[in-house]
């Protein structure tokens, strides 16, 4: 039997693809099928919509502040693993990001911001009875291991925490100190680790708002609690949210501490700084103090030690002062301010004086 021979000129040709600033690029994977693959355009209307979908899967995020976590997008990518190709991912979170389509939401449900997580879990019990979702994920992050597990002792529902494994017709976690695997079919109610899946990468979806039902008001089921306010100061750093840090190029620490307090964030330092004895040892950041996974990290005259800088490469977002245009630290940051440290400290407390009501 004879065969076609290969045309390398035509294959190339298939093979290429617009790229930035004239440069040619070439998408081998679609090779000898006589035309080059076509490009999505980023501003095209919706490309996945349900009419009438099959059934629901709940994906209840974090979304702190309306922003998506890595953890939040890689539980809607779960979520597309068990609706497919019929169901439904119905995002569930008080603040619904403006992303939540290019994030998988297929359709959305609010919850009332509270700050009761066992109220938070009676609104979702009740989105649960009106809606019965075939299945309920939650990223095993602090929020949202501790609401799945209220929601699944009040359901009496069973829960697979911390699921690194998920699939439609199983889901595996490590048990004993890893020594066994832990499988089962899908329950309804799974937490999903860190890391367990890849982030949605599919087409834009609907995002669609439902209807909730009215939320019925529950008392705390914790009788005679009392929310007080924290103390940023008192945080240990591995759990804050905003760390605002001193370097060699902070001198006035009175300063410092008084910014730290209007800001409402948790003080921590450098290396140099502590054995200088002008922090205490517990607020060392870097790889030989405290690892940070903060939301925001203002650093203030840090240079950027290759130490310290591994302290800070979970953090999300970095703000860095410092008078060296050129600081690791500066080409770190996603907002930098070249200038003194000692000059920017009482010109910030100035502004929050000023906008304090």
């Amino acid at each position: 039997m004879s065969r076609l021979r290969r045309d390398p000129r035509f294959e190339r040709a298939a093979a290429e693809s617009p790229g930035a600033a004239g440069r040619r690029r070439f998408d081998w994977s679609h090779t000898g099928t006589g035309a080059a693959p076509a490009t999505v355009d980023a501003t095209a209307p919706l490309t996945r919509i349900l009419d009438d979908p099959a059934f629901s899967v709940f994906a209840v995020v974090d979304s702190p502040r309306g922003r998506l976590t890595a953890q939040d997008r890689q539980t809607l990518a779960a979520a597309h693993v068990l609706a497919a190709p019929q169901g439904a991912v119905v995002m569930v979170c008080a603040a619904p990001p403006a992303a939540a389509g290019e994030a998988g939401a297929d359709r959305l449900l609010p919850l009332e911001a509270t700050p009761d997580p066992d109220a938070l879990a009676g609104q979702l019990i009740d989105l649960v009875a009106h809606f019965q979702p075939r299945h309920v994920l939650w990223p095993e992050s602090e929020a949202g291991g501790d609401l799945a597990r209220r929601t699944a002792v009040r359901l009496g529902e069973p829960l697979f925490c911390g699921a690194e494994h998920i699939g439609a017709q199983q889901v595996r976690r490590p048990a004993q100190g890893r020594r066994v695997e832990r499988r089962m079919k899908p329950p309804r109610l799974i937490t999903l680790a860190d890391g367990a899946v890849a982030p949605y990468a599919g087409l834009r979806c609907e995002a669609k708002a439902l209807d909730a039902p009215p939320f019925a008001p529950r008392a705390s089921a914790l009788l005679g609690v009392e929310d007080a306010p924290t103390d940023p100061a008192a945080t240990p750093l591995g759990e804050a949210d905003f760390v605002v840090s001193a370097g060699n190029g902070v001198t006035d620490f009175e300063a410092f501490r008084a910014l730290a307090r209007a800001l409402g964030a948790t003080p921590g330092a450098s290396r140099m700084v502590c054995d200088a004895g002008q922090m205490p040892r517990s607020a060392q950041v870097g790889a030989s103090g405290t690892v940070l996974a903060a939301r925001c990290y203002f650093a203030l005259g840090i240079a950027g030690a290759p130490q310290h800088l591994q302290g800070v490469a979970n953090c999300e977002e970095i703000v860095a002062v410092n008078t060296d245009l050129h600081a690791a630290m500066i080409a770190r940051a996603a907002l930098a301010v070249v200038a003194d440290a000692q000059a920017v400290m009482p010109a910030l407390l100035a502004l929050l004086e000023a906008e304090a009501p």
